[in-house]
């Protein structure tokens, strides 16, 4: 059954939905925010419902115009949180991560400090776009409306992304014509501080890529991916020491909230004198590095080839990179001092928790880096042996409803 029906907003939902109460039922509408008193077209079965909103019958506090023409024109679903003031956005997460470790965690936390990002706005160093045919035959890069998964608008602007790479993503489209022949392509630009690289998935032949390369001058270096997974070097016009970082590597897109929680976790190993550290999901191994350099014997575990190489040329004798799935290995290199984990948004295997639960001696301290509150709190119930000794909260992502957290545990 669908109505129209009033509510009033009071909190934000993980994936940045408004969250309502009606005789019962929960009902989460887009575009809405805390204290926000709306009508919306309600439909749904038993607890949970969906809402979408008609009218904002009285506005929230928090509520602001959002500057962004798709995020209201084209309803993106790049950002969620845009009609949030900052404060409000930041008081948001604060309930999103507190809500995870204990609905789903079941660990009682008070509210974490939510460290905010000192940029809004133009903050991301990376930007990832669905390519299409338009109804004319040309191709469009841009993203979804939040709403339509399987629509994909062109994109003008993004007003959270660095203009630098806005107008590299111009460039390669005023060569569309080059680019390979499929369905559907995606393509993500990323600046770093020699230059931009772009990487293009999809298709099975590529035969304009290095003229592509060639008329695109801002590009440092370029791959391809074809549909089978192979990924190609397409030009490079990097110097040989550039070469040596791996910039197609995972990377935070938020370089100074990233500096700011990398500070943080060393600070948090530093606090726990630790002759032995593990930092699995290592990446490049720039915390490994630092942390070898004060004397600490580091295993660093990662399974990106190019990203666990790089990490290994810059460890001194007596620490070691590992390139292998952490649950793979993580059992043989313990024990350890601390352990730090850093995972994608899926969180770690459950074959992790279970070599930490299974140490006689466990380690002082497991700091868990996550960018995912429910992965998070999942994990946190697999690891009965560790009570929470601190969570705080890093505003990596602003306009959406994302947070990376870190969490420290120490034995129980």
């Amino acid at each position: 059954m669908t109505q129209v029906v009033p509510l009033e907003i009071d909190s934000i939902a993980a994936g940045g939905d408004g969250v309502a109460r009606r005789n019962g039922l929960v009902v989460f509408v887009p575009r809405t925010a805390p204290g926000d008193l709306v009508t919306a077209r309600v439909s749904g079965k038993g607890s949970f419902a969906r809402g979408m909103l008609r009218s904002v019958t009285r506005p929230s506090p928090d509520r602001v115009d959002p500057p962004c023409q798709h995020y209201t024109r084209d309803r993106c679903g790049g950002c969620q949180l845009q009609h949030v003031s900052y404060d409000g956005q930041l008081k948001a997460k604060q309930r999103i991560i507190r809500d995870a470790i204990e609905r789903i965690g079941k660990r009682g936390i008070v509210l974490p400090h939510v460290h905010p990002s000192p940029v809004e706005w133009r903050y991301r160093a990376k930007l990832t776009l669905a390519i299409r045919r338009n109804a004319r035959g040309g191709w469009i890069a841009g993203l979804h409306p939040y709403d339509d998964p399987s629509r994909v608008f062109a994109l003008e602007d993004c007003p959270i992304t660095d203009r630098t790479i806005i107008a590299v993503w111009r460039e390669v489209l005023s060569q569309a014509s080059l680019l390979p022949e499929s369905p559907s392509l995606r393509g993500s630009v990323r600046i770093w501080p020699a230059g931009a690289s772009f990487v293009l998935a999809g298709g099975t032949r590529f035969k304009g890529g290095s003229q592509l390369f060639e008329l695109v001058p801002s590009l440092s270096v370029m791959w391809w991916e074809d549909d089978s997974g192979l990924r190609r070097l397409i030009g490079d016009r990097r110097t040989q020491d550039e070469r040596q970082t791996p910039v197609a590597s995972f990377t935070q897109v938020n370089p100074l909230v990233a500096s700011e929680l990398f500070g943080f976790v060393e600070e948090r190993i530093i606090a726990r004198s630790p002759a032995s550290l593990i930092d699995a999901y290592a990446g490049a191994g720039e915390m490994a590095s630092r942390m070898a350099l004060r004397g600490v014997r580091v295993t660093a575990i990662e399974l990106d080839a190019d990203a666990s190489a790089w990490s290994a040329s810059r460890l001194p004798e007596g620490s070691a990179a590992v390139c292998a799935r952490v649950e793979d290995i993580l059992v043989d290199v313990l024990p350890a001092d601390v352990v730090v984990l850093n995972p994608p948004r899926a969180g770690v295997d459950e074959r992790v928790c279970a070599a930490l639960e299974a140490q006689s001696v466990r380690p002082r301290s497991l700091i868990y880096v996550s960018c995912n509150p429910a992965t998070l709190a999942r994990d946190l119930t697999r690891l009965p042996s560790y009570h929470i000794d601190s969570v705080t909260g890093f505003d990596m992502f602003p306009q959406t409803a994302h947070v990376e957290t870190v969490c420290e545990l120490v034995p129980a």
